[in-house]
């Protein structure tokens, strides 16, 4: 609006700021990294298992974050962020309900009859809206007087649970012996109910035979009109021959067109085929909603799973779900899989790469999960290193720690001129605070010559106002580093030399004094410094300049008065004059003493 002076903040991915999510980043990373290890000779049923394993794994976490967020919900007062948790507590179950089916479909790639259980333990996992209702029938005195008692039976019988349902229908036994002759054939017929097995026990002919005889003999007692008294076992045995219209009569129990789909194969197509179940699926959603609603988009996401639309799948959820991080994984568990080999993006990607670009670039934006993004970059052969590259030199180098740990990822990966451009930033920053030792540990660092000499002169030009160095461990130990520059050359020998005339070591003091000037290595600026330090040496007891050092020293003083610019500044400067003239002397005298010396140990 005009005049507004609102600025937003526009973020990535919203949800990598939630603190209760960052469990499902940081163990996902785990899960993702160990897949990316595993060894690809496995093959077969072994290497299937593994990566049904990693899908649980993936599954785990989600659940796991699903019930830390419920958590949160029900602990916090705050109807803001109740409402919130709530809608990741909705979110991630959707996520949970999509993995599993594509584990079950695609990972696994259940055959027909073993399909079916793992389809019911689906529906019976995530279908928890009657868990309550069963909770509390169970619970009462008199199970089979309570009102919602058939309910929970119907539910038991709708999941493929007859056990449990068998065991409930006992209890009407016993509290009506008139029912004991309908409950005996009910139960006998829900006992002998053919399922299919996990194991190789039974071919599905012989399955198939079983249960055509089993629905036979339940479609004789329902002509008979065995149950025709009990109208409650008489929708139970409908249910078990598979009529539709009994089965959807159980809508509001089923509460899901995908729970009706599963107990619909189990009492008409127990062996029904994987390719099949894509017609099962349509049919079966057109008659739950009957028209009266429209499919809502996890609906579309199922029936694009159960219609092997892998890529479909994907699609949808990259647009429903709020974060990057489901397809990403879920694309990189089935690529693996080898099932997604064929799709390539018009861009030169594939369809793993450029959604785990997406999910780590993302994770780029948050002050600390940034170091989980840098390892899916690293499994992004395409462009991975590209989008590490332009990613790292954006995050902030807040601190000295930071800045290090940024700095070993990119020396691990020899990416050298992100090392050099961050060694530049961390020796600005500690230039500006005035820290020099950090600011010349970071561009010897960065091999920055240029930056080196600057540092350097500030150490100088320091030294030259307080009489000492600072950071003294540091200029001691530059070792090979002082070849970087010139004036860092110069730096660290003069620094020796200081450290020589400490320890009286006032020969080898005197001649790296004489090769600091006479080989041009200090600057012309420092040379009035140089010659004043040489001044003790030269008023010591025993002499320490020869002859032809004393002439060199000679020769530095006149070369340093005889520029015009200098001259007319020592004239002005009466210290500058004193010190020329106390050096002029200083060096006559020593000559004296010198030839004196000489000219006797000659003359002997």
């Amino acid at each position: 609006a005009p005049g507004s002076s609102r600025v937003f903040v526009v973020r990535r991915d919203q949800d990598i700021y939630i603190q209760t999510l960052r469990k499902l980043f940081n163990e996902s990373h785990g899960i993702f990294m160990g897949l990316q290890r595993s060894e690809e000779e496995l093959a077969g049923k072994s290497r299937k298992a593994q990566l049904v394993q990693v899908s649980k794994n993936y599954r785990s976490v989600i659940r796991a974050c699903m019930e830390d967020m419920h958590q949160a919900a029900v602990s916090t007062r705050d109807p803001a962020l109740q409402g919130q948790y709530s809608t990741q507590v909705s979110i991630l179950s959707a996520m949970e309900l999509i993995w599993n089916l594509c584990e079950i479909l695609f990972v696994e790639a259940a055959a027909a009859g073993p399909l079916l259980l793992r389809l019911l333990d689906w529906v019976r996992l995530h279908v928890c809206d009657v868990d309550s209702m069963v909770r509390e029938v169970l619970s009462s005195e008199n199970p089979s007087k309570h009102k919602l008692f058939w309910n929970v039976v119907d539910v038991f019988v709708l999941q493929g649970r007859m056990d449990e349902a068998r065991h409930l229908l006992s209890k009407e036994a016993t509290a009506n012996p008139t029912s004991m002759n309908m409950y005996k054939i009910l139960d006998d017929l829900m006992k002998k109910m053919p399922m299919p097995t996990l194991g190789n026990t039974q071919t599905l002919t012989e399955l198939e035979l079983k249960w055509q005889h089993w629905h036979e003999e339940c479609q004789r007692f329902l002509q008979d009109g065995t149950f025709a008294s009990n109208p409650h076992m008489e929708s139970i045995c409908k249910i078990l021959l598979g009529d539709e219209d009994a089965i959807l009569e159980k809508r509001e129990l089923m509460t899901t067109w995908y729970h009706f789909l599963v107990t619909r194969l189990l009492y008409s197509h127990p062996t029904v085929k994987p390719m099949e179940l894509r017609f099962y699926a349509q049919s079966s959603m057109d008659m739950f909603l009957g028209g009266e609603s429209s499919p809502e988009p996890l609906d579309m996401i199922l029936m694009a799973a159960f219609e092997f639309e892998m890529h479909q799948v994907i699609k949808e959820c990259s647009i429903v779900l709020s974060n990057w991080w489901f397809v990403a994984h879920l694309t990189d568990l089935l690529d693996h899989c080898k099932l997604l080999q064929s799709h390539n993006l018009y861009f030169g990607s594939n369809m793993r790469e450029f959604l785990l670009l997406e999910y780590a670039s993302g994770l780029f934006s948050h002050h600390s999960l940034w170091q989980l993004g840098v390892d899916y970059f690293d499994h992004c052969p395409e462009y991975g290193r590209v989008y590490l590259e332009l990613h790292i030199e954006r995050i902030p180098l807040s601190t000295e720690q930071k800045a290090l740990k940024v700095l070993r990822i990119c020396e691990q990966r020899q990416m050298h001129e992100q090392v050099r451009s961050i060694c530049k930033i961390m020796a600005m920053k500690a230039l500006r605070n005035n820290r020099l030792g950090s600011a010349l540990s970071w561009s010897i660092r960065a091999k920055d010559a240029a930056f080196a000499t600057l540092i350097s002169d500030r150490f100088l030009k320091d030294y030259c106002e307080r009489g000492c160095f600072s950071d003294l461990d540091l200029i001691d130990n530059l070792g090979p580093s002082m070849l970087l520059s010139d004036r860092l050359t110069f730096l660290g020998k003069y620094r020796e030399f200081h450290r020589l005339y400490g320890e009286k070591r006032f020969p080898e003091a005197a001649r790296l004094l004489l090769t600091l000037m006479t080989a041009h290595i200090a600057p012309c600026s420092f040379w009035m410094t140089l010659l004043t330090d040489a001044l003790p040496l030269l008023e010591q007891k025993e002499i320490i300049f020869s002859a032809e050092q004393t002439y060199e020293l000679m020769r530095c003083l006149e070369d340093l008065t005889a520029g015009n610019v200098d001259k007319q500044k020592l004239q002005e400067d009466d210290v500058e004059t004193t010190k020329v003239e106390m050096l002029r002397l200083a060096l006559a005298r020593n000559l004296a003493r010198v030839i004196v010396k000489e000219g006797t140990v000659e003359g002997s």
